[in-house]
């Protein structure tokens, strides 16, 4: 994506599905509103291969909000912080911004969904981010896919609007819930992508570095402890959440970035909101930090297993504690996942918990129902890129364009209730119009 570079100076879920499916690959190595297909398409439907030579192509939902929308990148260096993956090295992110802006994009317009050299290392053999979603190896033309955002854009002017943190799922690029941040960005929120460098399968940095994630590198210890690898990961992010933060006051002044963009942070309203370790990370940063009001977490658990990997309950810090502000659970049906009463960590966090939560299962879903892979994988599907059982085992049998459109009502519906303070009531209960969203009392 088109990034502003700006070096700045400071003095996964964790387990489940996606990160089994991590442990496993790191064990083993030691020994879509209807674009994903017409309205009745199911996540299973597998069609014609494509032509040889020709990579798959596919394409995200548009944002339903009133607002177009911007986007705009920022690298971060925190001269304070040795790297925890890459030692002798400082902390580096890359950052992303997603706001209201005047004028719609299109064509060449809209911003590329990956750099070039980000979206040809996802989609191969090797990479973290094919490992989690399993689709063909180098059949997807990954840096083709378009955001309907605007690089670089002025910030539509005229107020100051909730912040809105995402953070990815455990080994996913901050690009993999784009669907989900322009739509919160299209309502009328800024929100602001975190990679976590050196996890993320890749993050393209300035002056053409890519940095990989180190997990295949990390397999090869024979000695290699799941548990604490996993608490490393959660924790690193949960420092990058508050430097990021710390930051974000530092450009909200500064000219670094688009015109308005920096006076459209209201850093008084302040949310947060994952996928899978992201999820995790949501909730125990929030804990940790105050200036994050309300999260929501997409299908995180809050527990770590032991070294195995495989084995043993060990709560989060987030879990033990419990939280005194607004949280939202929201799982799936897979094994491992759905109401808090299934999960240990959930239910620990429900039990120790004074603020307001809720709680809900999507219907039908899998792990990755909640990210892009919901309306992108079953276009690869009918185009050969993606077999019907890994595509299955990702997003299960709900509609596509249902799983996008609950995702983003109810994360939406949080967020105005917490940080804008309009309440529409969604939450309190089941909704006659989302059956697949099972209320969890």
């Amino acid at each position: 994506m088109p990034k502003n570079v700006a070096k700045t100076t400071a003095g996964g879920r964790t387990m489940g599905r996606r990160g089994r499916a991590m442990a496993a690959a790191v064990l083993a190595a030691t020994v879509a509103l209807g674009v994903a297909g017409a309205p009745g398409a199911t996540a299973q439907t597998a069609g014609r291969q494509a032509p040889a030579g020709q990579l798959a192509t596919a394409a995200l939902p548009a944002p339903t909000g009133p607002y177009a929308v911007g986007t705009t990148s920022v690298h971060l260096v925190d001269q304070g912080r040795e790297d925890p993956w890459k030692a002798g090295r400082p902390r580096e992110l890359m950052i992303s911004f997603w706001y209201p802006t005047a004028r719609p994009a299109s064509g060449a317009d809209r911003a590329p969904y990956m750099t070039p050299d980000a979206g040809a290392h996802f989609g191969s053999a090797g990479s973290v981010g094919r490992m989690n979603e399993r689709f063909e190896p180098d059949r997807t033309d990954w840096s083709g896919v378009r955001t309907h955002a605007r690089a670089d854009a002025p910030a539509l002017p005229g107020r100051a609007r909730p912040v809105v943190l995402y953070s990815a799922g455990l080994g996913d690029p901050r690009t993999w819930g784009t669907g989900l941040v322009e739509d919160l960005a299209s309502r009328g929120y800024v929100v602001v992508t975190v990679d976590h460098t050196w996890e993320a399968s890749e993050v393209s940095l300035p002056g053409g570095e890519l940095a990989t994630s180190v997990f295949p590198e990390l397999a090869q210890d024979p000695a290699l402890d799941m548990g604490a690898l996993l608490r490393k990961m959660i924790g690193t992010r949960v420092d990058d959440t508050r430097f990021v933060l710390d930051e974000l006051a530092r450009l909200k002044d500064s000219r670094t970035l688009p015109p308005g963009v920096g006076a459209a942070l209201d850093l008084g309203r302040i949310g947060m909101v994952g996928h899978s370790g992201g999820g995790s990370t949501a909730l125990q940063a929030m804990h940790d930090d105050p200036r994050i009001a309300a999260a929501v977490n997409m299908d995180g658990q809050l527990h770590f297993p032991g070294r195995d990997g495989r084995t043993g309950v060990y709560l989060t810090d987030v879990a033990e504690k419990g939280l005194d502000r607004p949280f939202l659970l929201l799982g799936t049906r897979n094994d491992d996942s759905g109401p808090h009463q299934q999960q240990p960590g959930w239910e620990a966090l429900w039990q120790h918990s004074t603020g307001w939560h809720a709680d809900f299962t999507l219907d039908g879903s899998r792990h990755a129902s909640y990210t892009d892979a919901e309306s992108l994988l079953p276009q690869l599907a009918r185009q050969g890129a993606i077999s019907a059982e890994a595509l299955h085992d990702g997003v299960g049998d709900i509609r596509p364009d249902r799983a996008v459109l609950a995702t983003r009502t109810y994360v939406a519906s949080f967020f105005d209730r917490w940080l804008r303070g309009h309440d529409d009531h969604l939450l309190d209960g089941p909704s006659g119009n989302f059956p697949e969203m099972v209320y969890e009392p």
